[in-house]
């Protein structure tokens, strides 16, 4: 396991049929984020990835071999999985099982998802729009600025517009927007391009502010 990437590979849910719809999926759980949003709902994965069992190459290839009948797709999330150094090692290694993947992302890597959509490696890209350039700030716990953020947006919008089957954006409805923000959120989409919105739910930690993360814990490997 000399590559990096299966470093962060902290977890797996079996079977969802919700993260990627129309499609029963596993998901697929890599630590480690480029953010630092408040209400973080996987915090210790983003963050503090140590603390959570590492699942081994020959655990997923394992599993992948035993249950890729019953999936139609794998769910890539995290964390942020374009922030995990050498994750096309992981990308590489689910692709042998014949699944497409479908990777969950903040999009401020655009060049990382540019990369991936150039190789084949995933099939569809879940996009959170977190809100209006402005308020990235607040949104992100001061990760990403106002600039920051419609420059590297605006790299993937453009992805988009090239590739419009493998895009999807949303948006979670966090207390701190508007419906002013998710109007505007609405407009900054590429043209033909629907925003979904989520519910917000407020994470267990009685300190987190709103952001628009609302992830589950890291599922574990489950036979």
């Amino acid at each position: 396991m000399s590559q990096p990437a299966w470093n962060h590979l902290r977890g797996l849910e079996p079977l969802s049929l919700c993260d990627w719809p129309g499609r029963p999926c596993c998901v697929v759980f890599l630590g480690g984020c480029n953010l630092r949003c408040p209400t973080c709902h996987n915090a210790e994965l983003a963050w503090n990835m140590e603390g959570l069992p590492l699942l081994t190459p020959a655990g997923l290839r394992a599993f992948l071999t035993k249950r890729s009948r019953w999936l139609s797709g794998v769910t890539v999330t995290g964390g942020e999985p374009t922030f995990v150094p050498g994750v096309g090692a992981i990308l590489h290694e689910i692709a042998q099982s014949g699944l497409p993947i479908k990777l969950d992302t903040n999009g401020m890597l655009p060049e990382m998802v540019e990369l991936m959509l150039a190789e084949g490696l995933v099939t569809q890209f879940f996009v959170d729009v977190k809100g209006p350039f402005g308020k990235y700030p607040a949104l992100t716990g001061g990760a990403v600025s106002e600039q920051d953020a419609r420059r590297r947006l605006s790299r993937i919008f453009a992805l988009a517009e090239a590739r419009p089957e493998a895009f999807h954006f949303r948006t979670t409805l966090v207390p701190l927007l508007t419906e002013t923000d998710v109007k505007t959120v609405r407009g900054l989409l590429p043209a033909g391009f629907t925003l979904t919105t989520q519910a917000y739910k407020p994470p267990r930690r009685s300190h987190a502010l709103a952001d628009s993360e609302a992830r589950r814990t890291a599922g574990n490997l489950v036979d």
